[in-house]
């Protein structure tokens, strides 16, 4: 795997083909074919060249161009803008610069040039989430149509759509493809299995909580297991027994919105995200007209299933966690597991696995195999079978209408380039990202899946399909989710408590879905809130918002680790 962190050659052909675009042809395909690629491909090798071949000819009505590019800084877009981005420049002859940043600036890049109309970025690498988004404004490029139409002969042939796992987060209600994955991760539970494992932490446990040690199906065994090891020394090292971040951060916003509240169970049933409320509370209608996300319009943002989740957060967080990560935002408290100390961890995401096995790291063996493992989050007393059980995030290739046709097109050819199956392999070994089917029945990941705490397992297994990203009913992504980071900074930090944060976050969501609506820039798609009501009227009703239960801690619930792994290999 060493051949895949080189970037010298790649920085070296880029160089080249600055300083001399006639350089870009098959010979610095090969190039990088032969230092980076290798037999880390699902294409043979006849295959690759082929492919590269192809992207050399499309390009040639584009040579020269110069384009910018713009996602958020995880380990595959690294990988993507240091090595893919000079390799495509110098085999294309149009030249990338592919800009990195954190994820909240590429939305608000992305909400500026959709607010003015100016040219900021090219091509946007960001989160399938504004799905909703993309549909209702119809700013964004529509690739179905794009891929017939003015993108036809930027296509590449072997795209292969069936292909890719999550192709369906990209879509909207209307069938139509508006952005295509280059990335994708799941949040999942990571936990120290060594210790889970070993037989006089076990009988501890067991003595003291009446049950056995293992994977919390549930919150409410989550909740014993971080008070179990909290403040316990092993291996010379104080433990605690979760981990999470509390800083008033954009990044705090995702830590709800990707599926916190329907993990809690607030959500309705039903996939991807619960119908006809989601797991951000918003309801909307039939024709998917979000019609609120108060309880007195029929929302559940503020119901008491949403305010249990704030109330555990807060509450793990201040009891188990480091007190450093009170202060924290997500960048710095991803790596805080891999230093040996935390037991467990409820909201992982999977795109750090790359950053957790590193062979000098303390959560590794000896052997380069890990003593953690990854497994399915637990869910809140409020949550049934039926419901959401994870997010799955897809950064994705967007373009927008307000881009120039021939820069879109350039564009294109790279997003395709960096999702081709000639470089998935490769980049997915780099980033762990997976995004297409033939990259994770590959070889290569058979023989690596003992070293990577079940994320092949996991992606194998046809449950990968539950974890679903953010769907339709959120009308306006950019503007609704920064008041989610706002507002619940104030929980975090103790200023308010859950119920009057929650109440104020789905006033202020109404407040936004309300001006859309009288704007009308929306149509027939947008926002038609619905006359406010007692919230009793719509607690009584079937489905969410849910009302309180008497009992919200529960029967704690685990299950063995070897079991989850049989279900999903089997």
């Amino acid at each position: 795997m060493n051949r895949l962190l080189r970037t010298s050659t790649a920085l070296a052909l880029a160089l080249t083909v600055m300083g001399n675009p006639a350089f870009a042809d098959m010979d610095a395909a090969r190039a990088f074919l032969d230092q980076h690629i290798g037999d880390l491909s699902a294409l043979t090798r006849e295959e690759q060249e082929a492919e590269m071949e192809w992207f050399i000819q499309a390009a040639e009505p584009l040579r020269g161009m110069s384009i910018n590019v713009v996602s958020e800084t995880i380990t595959t877009h690294e990988w993507e803008s240091r090595v893919l981005a000079p390799a495509f420049s110098a085999i294309t002859g149009i030249n990338v610069t592919h800009t990195l940043i954190s994820e909240g600036d590429v939305v608000e890049r992305l909400q500026t040039q959709l607010q003015t109309g100016e040219n900021v970025f090219d091509m946007y690498i960001n989160d399938a989430d504004l799905i909703g988004t993309h549909w209702r404004y119809q700013q964004t490029r529509n690739l179905t149509d794009w891929m017939e139409g003015e993108g036809a002969a930027f296509t590449n042939p072997n795209l292969d759509l069936d292909d890719f796992i999550g192709i369906s987060m990209g879509m909207g209600p209307d069938g139509k493809l508006y952005q295509l994955p280059v990335q994708q991760f799941a949040n999942l539970y990571w936990f120290r299995h060594d210790w889970f494992s070993d037989p006089e932490i076990q009988a501890e446990f067991e003595a003291e909580y009446g049950y056995p040690l293992g994977v919390p199906v549930n919150w409410s065994a989550y909740e014993d297991i971080a008070a179990f090891f909290t403040g316990r020394e092993i291996d010379g090292v104080t433990v605690y027994g979760h981990m999470d971040y509390g800083r008033r951060d954009p990044s705090l916003g995702w830590r709800f919105t990707d599926a916190w509240l329907s993990m809690a169970g607030a959500s309705d049933l039903g996939l991807p995200n619960g119908v006809p409320v989601d797991e951000w509370g918003i309801r909307v209608d039939e024709n998917f007209r979000p019609v609120g996300s108060c309880m007195s319009r029929g929302g559940a943002t503020n119901s008491p299933a949403a305010v249990y989740s704030i109330e555990k957060y807060v509450d793990w967080l201040n009891n188990y966690a480091p007190p450093a990560a009170t202060g924290m935002n997500f960048s710095e408290a991803g790596p805080i597991p891999a230093q040996g100390n935390v037991a467990q961890q409820i909201f992982w995401y999977t795109a750090f696995t790359a950053d957790m096995v590193a062979d000098d790291l303390p959560v590794m063996n000896e052997d380069g195999t890990p003593k953690w493992r990854m497994a399915p989050s637990p869910h809140g007393s409020y949550w049934q079978e039926g419901m959401k059980v994870g997010y799955q995030d897809a950064g994705s290739v967007t373009l927008l209408e307000s881009t120039p046709v021939d820069r879109s097109q350039a564009a294109w050819l790279y997003g395709q380039f960096i999702a081709s199956k000639t470089v998935d392999v490769a980049k997915s070994h780099y980033g762990l990202t997976f995004i297409r089917e033939s990259t994770i029945q590959h070889d290569s990941f058979t023989e690596r899946a003992p070293r990577l705490g079940g994320l092949v397992e996991f992606y194998r297994s046809p449950e990968r399909e539950l974890w679903t990203d953010t769907g339709f009913n959120v009308p306006d992504y950019p503007r609704l989710a920064q008041l989610w980071w706002q507002n619940i900074g104030d929980a975090s930090s103790g200023l308010r408590s859950a119920q009057e944060v929650m109440d104020s976050l789905c006033d202020q969501q109404d407040a936004i879905m309300a001006r859309i609506e009288r704007s009308g820039v929306q149509g027939d798609v947008g926002p038609m809130l619905n006359e406010m009501r007692d919230d009793e009227y719509w607690l009584s009703q079937p489905g969410a918002p849910w009302p309180k239960l008497d009992d919200e801690k529960g029967e704690p619930i685990t299950i063995a680790y070897e079991e989850l792994i049989r279900r999903w290999t089997e």
